[in-house]
């Protein structure tokens, strides 16, 4: 009987939640997507194929169990498929949100090679876990026993966060240092509220402080708190800082007012929605109402800005992006929800400089062809000569992808061993650094990358933390 719950993909047509309309949904902050019914969740857990090489949990980051947790929704069981979900994933509800599933997961489903649509893995991941916390299923962590040792992670992350969830569970100290007055990280203050809401994080963050995590916010480690003060009262060091030196643009008036950081934007977005007072969005100097906008790159960082700009009542959106359509690094879902909403994409075109005196009031752009591949595969563009033209613009957008700080400067530690890139060198399966007892984390050590790897990294040296700590060799922190 339970079998014939499975295999549904003939009949049962592939149907993702509703998407609230457009003109709806960009006058506010709220997610875009309802919540499946516990019907409808099932059905479309039901058209799983079961297969026996199960492809999106190979090409799952952290190798979940997909195909059982969606054979137990289909069977109502739904605290078992959270069970499951959670135990090899430390924020199910946080990737069902914002994972690029078309990419990952639901991008090599079976099924959706056969063509009849792949299975709406995201979707039911979400619906999961938030059946999970309205029936109060999520606990915080109890140790069977505590352990003396301690361990001090830098950024409150997804990186950081799940290994903190991880070391709790198996009974150690744990602290939390992070610059922000907030835990979190970008799924606080960088992704907007349209795609995650606030208070799934922060419950998440409770969930930890009740687990007997400890949280030292508005910490700049460097300036604060040195990185040798943290070494020394802790057994072992987690770096996660993740990366937000932004990308600067270049060209004539390039300094101009007007012409912002995406972090900045985004953040003064986000922190307006947890009710703070924010003078830079009360001035207009990061607030998009009235203005011709003007976002430049293509990734999801820059789509959280289109789709935010439409939000604060811009006058009009663009996007301007080097390549065209199909080589755009951001998700394709993504572009298609900022086109419903009425964000402007003009590919091909990159900046070359800025019109205006002390404000912006333009954007000189470059038209562009793509040519050769280069070394990653991607066809370069190449500027067509003649090609220019002006587009005005009040605000500026630069959403061009960060970098990494320069930490072993920063925290005076040049013993911390970086890559040509400036991300912190470390082992890819332990993720120690050249220091003893330190391990690092997330896009620090891999660059601008995506919340599920982040995850899996901070599990992953949780792992080699607790290793290194059952060590004789392992002295004890004072």
């Amino acid at each position: 009987m339970a079998q014939q719950r499975m295999l549904q993909f003939v009949t049962v047509a592939k149907e993702t939640p509703e998407k609230r309309d457009a003109s709806v949904r960009a006058q506010d902050f709220n997610e875009i997507y309802r919540e499946y019914a516990e019907r409808k969740a099932a059905e479309q857990a039901g058209r799983c194929s079961q297969c026996g090489v199960p492809y999106c949990q190979a090409h799952c980051p952290l190798g979940n169990n997909i195909p059982d947790w969606l054979r137990l929704t289909a069977e109502g069981r739904l605290q078992e498929a959270y069970e499951i979900s959670q135990a090899t994933n430390t924020f199910p509800e946080i990737c069902g949100r914002i994972c690029p599933q078309d990419r990952l997961c639901e991008g090599n489903c079976v099924i959706e090679q056969s063509g009849h649509g792949t299975v709406t893995i995201g979707s039911v991941e979400k619906y999961i876990t938030d059946t999970a916390w309205d029936m109060g299923w999520v606990k915080p962590a109890k140790p069977h026993t505590e352990r003396p040792e301690s361990v001090g992670i830098i950024g409150a992350g997804p990186g950081g966060l799940a290994a903190a969830d991880m070391l709790r569970r198996a009974g150690v100290q744990v602290t939390v240092y992070d610059r922000y007055d907030r835990a979190g990280g970008l799924l606080t203050y960088g992704i907007p509220g349209f795609k995650l809401e606030k208070d799934v994080v922060m419950n998440r963050v409770k969930q930890l402080e009740e687990g007997g995590v400890q949280f030292v916010l508005n910490c700049n480690v460097g300036e604060d708190l040195s990185f040798d003060a943290i070494r020394g009262k802790h057994d072992a060091v987690l770096i996660a800082t993740g990366v937000y030196k932004t990308r600067d643009l270049t060209g004539p008036g390039a300094g101009a007012n007007g012409i912002v950081r995406a972090i900045d934007y985004l953040t003064a977005s986000n922190r307006k929605s947890f009710g703070d007072e924010v003078p830079e969005f009360e001035s207009g100097e990061l607030n998009a109402a009235g203005k011709r906008v003007v976002v430049v790159g293509g990734g999801d960082t820059a789509m959280d800005c289109v789709r935010t700009a439409i939000r604060q009542g811009a006058t009009s959106v663009k996007c301007l992006y080097r390549r065209d359509k199909a080589n755009m690094p951001g998700s394709q879902r993504e572009v298609q929800n900022a086109e419903e909403e009425g964000v402007e994409f003009v590919w091909l075109a990159a900046p070359k400089g800025f019109t205006g005196g002390t404000d912006v009031e333009g954007v000189m752009v470059q038209k562009m062809r793509l040519g050769a591949p280069d070394a990653t595969g991607r066809r370069s563009p190449e500027i067509i000569e003649g090609g220019d033209y002006l587009e005005e613009a009040d605000l500026v957008v630069k959403a061009l992808g960060f970098e990494p700080e320069e930490i072993p400067a920063l925290w005076s530690v040049p013993e911390l061993e970086v890559t040509r890139w400036g991300t912190i060198k470390a082992d890819f399966r332990t993720h120690q650094t050249s220091l003893p007892g330190v391990y690092a984390v997330g896009d620090i050590v891999r660059g601008a990358s995506l919340v599920v790897w982040a995850i899996r990294d901070g599990r992953e040296a949780a792992e080699a933390i607790l290793t290194y700590l059952a060590q004789p060799s392992t002295v004890a922190a004072e």
